[in-house]
């Protein structure tokens, strides 16, 4: 089994996996906070832009770590429901709401604090690779690529340095292109491949988005 030493790291590894991507102006598309170093090295390492998709797993109620939905940000949000897990939890259609609203405002939130005037990538007939720290279920990341493919890309590429096989056989139809590199049968939690998995923090994200610009053409709404 393969472990990272952070996330730094493994974008690294990452990045050699995706060289067949350099000179193709691919763009970069971090989920944050957890994808953006990992994003970074990447970005660096294939001369692209980077840039954010804010998205958020809605949690259960009474297990907020359990995700009964996700929810992308964009001019008219998109809303993925796992339906298994709302009826399982006995989640109300307002509860479901109200949880779907917070997550909406924490994405706000974040796009005011890392995003601001930033001017955003250019992603309509443009190669996009994604990139996340790692996937558990896959809910938040199908969401994103599912907000992501109506903005039509050119192709459309998930990278991740982790997931379980099945949660990678599901996104698999989701995408052009599928880059994972360890899917191991027994998973656990992302963090169990990190020796450092500490929390990135939004002084990071926003540091490290000074770095890249995003765009080197129009921009996104």
């Amino acid at each position: 089994m393969m472990t990272f030493q952070d996330r730094s790291d493994a974008g690294r590894r990452l990045a050699k996996a995706l060289a067949e991507y350099k000179g193709r102006s691919a763009i970069v598309l971090a989920l944050p906070r957890g994808g953006v170093p990992v994003a970074a090295e990447v970005a660096a390492a294939l001369d692209a832009p980077l840039d954010l998709i804010l998205v958020r797993k809605i949690g259960v109620p009474t297990q907020p770590e359990l995700a009964m939905g996700a929810v992308v940000d964009g001019a008219a949000p998109i809303i993925v429901r796992n339906e298994e897990v709302i009826e399982l939890s006995g989640t109300t259609a307002d509860e479901f709401e109200t949880a779907c609203a917070s997550e909406l405002a924490e994405i706000e939130r974040r796009r005011k604090l890392y995003i601001g005037k930033r001017p955003r990538a250019e992603i309509t007939g443009r190669i996009v690779i994604v990139i996340d720290d790692g996937i558990a279920t896959g809910a938040t990341t199908r969401a994103a690529l599912q907000a992501i493919r109506n903005r039509k890309p050119k192709e459309l590429v998930l990278a991740v340095p982790v997931a379980p096989p099945d949660t990678v056989a599901k996104l698999r139809r989701e995408v052009d292109d599928l880059i994972c590199l360890e899917t191991p049968e027994l998973f656990g939690a992302i963090g169990y491949f990190y020796r450092d998995f500490r929390q990135v923090s939004d002084e990071e994200v926003i540091a490290t988005l000074k770095r890249f610009p995003a765009r080197k053409s129009a921009s996104i709404a």
